[in-house]
């Protein structure tokens, strides 16, 4: 059976993130059967990583505010979640399926495809991020 998305759903959950005056910096979005709907969301990171269990494959968008004291803005990843224990099937079918993600997620500023657990830290995204800023102006301290 073909993968299908709720977009007015997802769409809903996406614009949360982006919205800076909102609480939530990330949402996730599962499979709920052949379809991708909208997961859990929350104002803390650690929360999100939670989600990501071995048994699992995901897709998640997180909000993360960067720069340093001068100049605040927020750089947004879509990460794709695939756990150890996902069926090699499954992990094909994910990549197709993101396509669908992609409707609805347009703006971030790098994508991530995991299954190690060590890359979802917090510290080793917020680096990917800042490298895929380019410049960097925060304070002079590098």
């Amino acid at each position: 059976m073909a993968t299908k998305i709720d977009k007015e759903a997802c769409r809903a959950a996406y614009n949360l993130v982006r919205d800076d005056g909102s609480a939530v910096i990330w949402v996730t979005f599962r499979y709920d059967g052949a379809t991708i709907v909208p997961g859990d969301q929350g104002a803390d990171y650690q929360h999100f990583i939670q989600q990501c269990t071995d048994d699992v494959r995901l897709f998640a968008f997180v909000r993360f505010t960067t720069g340093d004291a001068m100049s605040k803005r927020s750089k947004f990843a879509l990460i794709t979640w695939i756990g150890e224990d996902v069926s090699g099937l499954q992990r094909a079918k994910t990549g197709t399926d993101k396509t669908l993600v992609k409707e609805v997620v347009q703006n971030f500023a790098k994508e991530f495809v995991i299954s190690d657990r060590k890359e979802l830290e917090e510290d080793f995204i917020r680096s990917e991020l800042k490298k895929a800023g380019g410049a960097n102006y925060d304070a002079q301290t590098e």
